[in-house]
């Protein structure tokens, strides 16, 4: 053997000349023989650790004339092993070169497959090394095998997300990332017959398979495909399972990067005042329905959400700076304080549930109950509107306060809205406002116009 080489080499290129490794490159021009090759190796071997790699037979698992395959791994004299999920005759291995005897049947397909084996298994001894990780014989059959830290599978993450989340994560929120889950797992079965995915492996084409999926699946809840909203939601989700990887370093790039979420626009349902007149004094007969209107009411006139009404407890009802009667509690979402000083129609609510109720201050229902007596109270009362106990909210934000002029900035705060930008959502200034807002502004202009021919006249 003689030759010459001249250029930069790396400890995995001089591994295949010499079976060893360095922890460094280096720049050398030499001639060299296949003693100096020797005498180099010896070099090596003072500064870095052994390494090798062979196959053999594990003639203990050994079933008549057939033997599996397996592979060694040393580093610094630690072994580890491999099982390579291959049989041979043991006529057809050569315990010399550890590989098929040539000419044997199946030898050609063998020793290809073992030769892929064996370069893997470098790669990842260079990648070990290249990423400044402890290079051991079990660490290097880890990463072989997906199962380091470098090889995270999809549903690692977010097992991990779903039990390290939990003391800042409201349980409803988390609910939310247990049926995005569910998707993941369908559209993993359905679409690439896996039941899970390394998280390397996923890239953009995944994100836009799975959108699509979501959009022509049919819901967990029932029968209707998710509607543009419910898919970005579920992706929005995705998204911040990937941004908790990428943090962690599972992943070098979230594959999200160059994906943009696209909600659609849509008007909440709120109620107008004539609406809310209507509802307020409308005539119910069942006592299920005249509860929930008047817990819904009551969150007419305090913007308060339904679990936030729900949890409300008498000791939630203080004296404030002005005297009069405020609801101090703090939002279940954001767990950011609110104080909300109480209208007289809520004060009348409260009132007539006084001492009736042991622990809670209204009488409230389960969500999905009080959301169905919500639909028949409409369709009794002839409102057109498809309220949900949100539409409260939006009630408070946008016909008892906004369109009577209360500044959007106490809104904001009435709201327990982290950001301004949160409550602009609801803000919107219903025609009659409108128009009695531009009345006033005609009115203010011609009062203030200066009367231009009296002036022509006096320049004259």
């Amino acid at each position: 053997m003689k030759g010459y080489l001249f250029g930069y080499l790396d400890s995995y290129q001089i591994f295949h000349y010499i079976g060893s490794s360095i922890a460094f490159d280096f720049r050398f021009d030499l001639t060299f023989t296949n003693k100096s090759i020797i005498h180099l190796k010896r070099g090596f071997m003072q500064t870095s650790k052994t390494f090798s790699i062979h196959f053999w037979l594990k003639m203990a698992k050994r079933k008549g004339d057939m033997a599996p395959i397996y592979a060694r791994i040393t580093v610094n004299g630690k072994r580890a092993e491999i099982s390579l999920k291959r049989e041979i005759s043991v006529t057809y291995w050569d315990a010399r070169s550890k590989r098929a005897k040539p000419r044997t049947p199946g030898a050609k397909a063998t020793n290809a497959y073992l030769d892929d084996i064996y370069s893997s298994l470098l790669d990842c001894h260079k990648q070990l090394t290249s990423e400044f990780k402890l290079v051991t014989a079990h660490n290097i059959k880890a990463r072989f095998l997906g199962e380091d830290e470098q090889h995270r599978t999809l549903m690692e993450l977010v097992d991990y997300h779903n039990k390290n989340m939990r003391s800042t994560i409201k349980s409803g929120t988390l609910k939310n990332y247990f049926t995005t889950e569910k998707y993941l797992k369908r559209f993993l079965k359905k679409k690439m017959k896996a039941n899970d995915i390394y998280l390397k492996g996923l890239s953009y084409s995944f994100i836009i398979d799975f959108e699509q999926f979501l959009r022509n699946t049919p819901s967990i809840n029932n029968a209707q495909p998710l509607n543009n909203n419910g898919v970005m939601k579920h992706l929005e989700r995705f998204k911040k399972l990937l941004n908790l990887a990428t943090d962690m370093e599972w992943i070098e790039k979230n594959p999200f990067s160059r994906f943009k979420l696209k909600f659609s626009k849509y008007e909440r349902a709120f109620l107008s005042k004539s609406e809310l007149e209507v509802l307020e004094l409308g005539v119910l007969k069942q006592e299920a329905h005249i509860r929930t209107r008047d817990v819904f009411v009551f969150a007419c006139y305090t913007g308060l959400s339904y679990i936030d009404v729900k949890l409300l407890t008498k000791d939630n009802v203080v004296k404030g700076i002005d005297g009069d009667q405020w609801i101090f509690t703090s939002r279940e979402k954001t767990d950011k304080p609110v104080k909300v000083p109480l209208l007289d129609k809520a004060l009348d609510i409260i009132g007539k549930y006084k001492g009736t109720l042991p622990d809670s201050l209204l009488p409230v229902y389960s969500n999905q109950k009080v959301n169905a007596y919500l639909k028949d109270i409409a369709q009794e009362l002839e409102i057109p509107k498809k309220l949900t106990f949100h539409s409260a909210r939006h009630t408070f934000a946008t016909t008892v306060t906004l369109s009577n002029g209360v500044p959007i900035e106490t809104v904001s705060k009435l709201l327990g809205h982290t950001k301004l930008s949160t409550t602009q959502v609801y803000a919107r200034v219903m025609e009659q406002k409108l128009s009695s807002d531009i009345r006033d502004l005609k009115d203010k202009l011609n009062n203030s116009m200066p009367d231009l021919d009296n002036q022509q006249v006096s320049a004259v």
